[in-house]
């Protein structure tokens, strides 16, 4: 007998109902979402006392403020009188008043005042305060987790922000120089997925691959709850834009994707730029491709890249995760089995094994992830 037999069968790829399914994205906004590190904003946002800014993570609505003791602090955009949402958009103001019946709120969350309070026999105003939200800065970059118990974004991201910082030790210069907004026709795990291999790069990545990186050199491994991706510039005559030698790190190319939903991206150069995604419903996402500069001045390099990368990279990955949401929905479809190289390298797919346990878990054991 033939000892095939006893090899371990590959691992397929995740059932079409994980990216198509309506409740599963249900559950995933429910769980995964609250009780993951989200991207909120960029601490530039917020440089003085009272300035805020509100959005949106797992249906539901924040605000980040300034507080007076320098502070960043996160609430849940909601009145504790009755309900009515306090902010919009983004501002600044020396308290926050529920624009419904002026109930006033001071920088750190705290009742201050309210119209006729005084006559309500037993009102304790020390006793209401706004809820507050998990909240971290990451070199700049502000995170929240509506998870009041979450772990540090250092125990579910080990070394990133070590390793980060060694390519942008310039991060407290940074400011956001623009964000280009991206809608898909795909569920957000289709486009997380094609972010995190480079097996798909040389067929449909061409000006990626022969004027950026250098795909021979490319890979993937986990960190924690991250991917790191790593690779090699191209060669220096082949680049499509002019890069500064000098710079520590400066012929290197990495990622840090964070899951579920964000990405640092430093390509060759130190420039640095990020992916956010915000999962609207099983078959739709969009994705903020956001750069950034030091005082968030014009740079007509990055600008170029961008453009080159808006026009390029992101344009055939949009066709890309299109077709694959359209196949998910075939009757003809039946997953295939993952390309795992032992060896790892760019034309293996075991960053998208690590992926989709985790995505598999989200779904069906939504309270088991914790790093």
């Amino acid at each position: 007998m033939s000892g095939s037999s006893n090899m371990a069968a590959p691992t397929l790829s995740l059932a079409a109902r994980y990216y198509t399914d309506e409740a599963i994205f249900k559950t995933e906004s429910e769980t995964l979402f609250a009780k993951t590190w989200q991207f909120a904003g960029h601490q530039s946002q917020l440089e003085k006392a009272g300035d805020y800014f509100s959005f949106e993570i797992a249906n539901e609505s924040l605000f980040c403020v300034m507080g007076r003791d320098g502070e960043i602090r996160t609430f849940y955009n909601v009145c504790q009188h009755r309900a009515h949402q306090l902010v919009t958009g983004a501002g600044s103001s020396k308290v926050i008043t529920c624009p419904y019946h002026a109930w006033t709120y001071d920088l750190a969350g705290q009742f201050r005042a309210g119209p006729n309070t005084k006559s309500v026999e037993g009102f304790d105003g020390s006793q209401i305060c706004l809820t507050s939200v998990r909240t971290e800065i990451f070199l700049g970059f502000i995170f929240v987790n509506l998870d009041d118990d979450a772990a540090p974004m250092d125990d579910w991201f080990p070394n990133v922000r070590q390793e980060l910082e060694s390519f942008v030790p310039h991060w407290q210069e940074l400011r956001p120089l623009e964000y280009v907004e991206i809608p898909e026709n795909c569920n957000w795990k289709v486009s997380v997925e094609n972010y995190s291999e480079c097996y798909h790069c040389s067929l449909n990545h061409p000006t990626f691959s022969t004027g950026v990186v250098k795909p021979e050199t490319y890979d993937i491994q986990p960190q924690g709850y991250c991917l790191r991706h790593t690779t090699e510039c191209q060669n220096l005559d082949d680049m499509t834009y002019h890069i500064d030698t000098d710079k520590q790190n400066a012929t290197n190319y990495s990622s840090w994707y964070l899951w579920p939903l964000f990405s640092f991206q430093v390509y060759p150069g130190n420039v640095i730029n990020t992916y956010h995604w915000r999962a609207l419903d099983a078959n739709h996402v969009v994705v903020y491709r956001g750069w950034y500069t030091g005082g968030g001045h014009g740079d007509d390099v990055i600008h170029k890249l961008a453009i080159q990368d808006r026009e390029t990279t992101v344009e055939e990955d949009i066709h890309l995760v299109e077709s694959v949401q359209r196949g998910l929905h075939s009757r003809g479809y039946r997953p295939g089995p993952l390309v795992v190289d032992p060896n790892s390298g760019v034309n293996s797919e075991h960053s998208v094994k690590a992926l989709q346990s985790w995505m598999r878990d989200a779904a069906d054991k939504p309270h088991d992830q914790r790093p």
